[in-house]
């Protein structure tokens, strides 16, 4: 997988464990070893302006999902083709609000943030209720198994 992070933000995000993460759920989705995914941290500033350009939304986001090559979750019998899964862009601040709100970590937060916008790249949504379900299920699917698996690497 070849998963670039660019940090444009005032605040440190442990961009290890970002790309740990990403490899991790790449892997589960049945996606092709050579996808490509970029990771952009921008501060409030940044995202609200990226908010409001494509979403017409003011204020500044929690995470953005740009797809480029509109690729699709694979199997275990057939992964998705090489291409480019696009740009999901984070936004530390928004986060480290939202994770206190939640009651978890701030990198928590990030890794959650991460697995949706990578679940966007891959055509999920939530706009309808079944939608959430299944993306939501898919989304906690990884996260509990990435957990487990770093417990285990430790």
């Amino acid at each position: 997988m070849s998963i670039e992070i660019n940090n444009e933000s005032v605040i440190p995000v442990d961009e290890v464990a970002l790309q740990r993460l990403s490899i991790y759920a790449l892997d589960h989705l049945h996606v092709h070893p050579d996808a490509e995914l970029a990771i952009v941290l921008v501060d409030e500033g940044a995202m609200e302006q990226l908010h409001l350009q494509w979403m017409d939304e003011p204020g500044p986001t929690d995470v953005l999902s740009f797809p480029m090559d509109e690729l699709r979750p694979g199997t275990e019998e057939s992964m998705t083709p090489a291409g480019l899964l696009g740009d999901i862009v984070l936004c530390p601040q928004v986060a480290i609000s939202q994770a206190e709100t939640a009651g978890h970590s701030p990198l928590d937060e990030m890794l959650l943030l991460t697995t949706h916008g990578i679940l966007h790249l891959l055509g999920f949504d939530h706009a309808e209720p079944d939608e959430e379900k299944e993306m939501f299920g898919i989304q906690r699917e990884i996260l509990a198994g990435f957990a487990l698996a770093e417990r285990r690497s430790k």
